[in-house]
């Protein structure tokens, strides 16, 4: 059985989740409260951080490389594309949400409102609360601005960036963050990806404290 240790609204989690589920594979979830730092934890990940994903008999740590494990060890259906600027493509996104879109955006909202609140770390900043939601504005723009252009995020066929730009958004969405009426674009996008059956069980996902929006679960919102 594959395990995951994870976090309900981790964006870097939910990427993994994601994967897993588009390529069927069956797997146990399991919240990690990470920031406690059990001593069975860093054995699993010294660097004290979830994703961890035991899988044939490994513990497998850092989203990104664990989405692309679950690629070569499982490749159909394909999250990456053949060709290797197309998969430069996927890269960049994939590194743009995890990084640039984490920092700017995801950690001054997400971790600022709910995990603070979940770790007993204090009450939000809202001068990093007021520097997300600007930031926000800019990354849905560039998001539309790319779907101008193309039917998925990183080109024609729907890829690991979309998945990593979904896991952020989606986490977001459960607390209310994304104004969906921005770009008409990014809406038709989300509402897309979110319909697909990968998704199913993170539209379940339910954070003691943190009731999700009515509009979250909604598939034609």
């Amino acid at each position: 059985m594959i395990r995951l240790f994870h976090v309900p609204l981790s964006p870097f989690c939910r990427k993994v989740r994601l994967s897993l589920a588009e390529k069927k594979l069956e797997v146990e979830l399991v919240e990690e409260r990470y920031w406690e730092k059990s001593t069975d934890f860093l054995r699993r990940n010294p660097a004290g951080k979830v994703p961890v994903l035991k899988m044939g008999g490994k513990f497998l740590t850092e989203s990104a490389a664990i989405c692309e494990y679950i690629e070569e060890s499982h490749p159909t259906p394909s999250l990456m594309p053949k060709d290797a600027d197309a998969r430069h493509e996927v890269r960049r996104l994939v590194s743009w949400f995890d990084d640039k879109f984490h920092n700017e955006v995801t950690s001054n909202l997400l971790y600022e409102r709910v995990n603070k609140k979940v770790m007993g770390a204090g009450y939000p900043e809202s001068s990093r609360v007021k520097a997300g939601a600007k930031a926000i504005k800019y990354h849905l723009d560039y998001m539309g601005w790319l779907l101008d252009q193309r039917r998925w995020l990183a080109g024609d066929t729907m890829t690991l960036a979309d998945f990593a730009a979904a896991a952020h958004l989606s986490a977001l969405d459960y607390i209310s963050d994304v104004d969906w009426n921005r770009n008409e674009n990014v809406r038709e996008w989300y509402s897309k990806i979110k319909s697909r059956p990968a998704f199913r069980s993170i539209l379940a996902d339910q954070v003691s404290g943190f009731p999700p929006p009515a509009h979250y679960a909604d598939l034609d919102f």
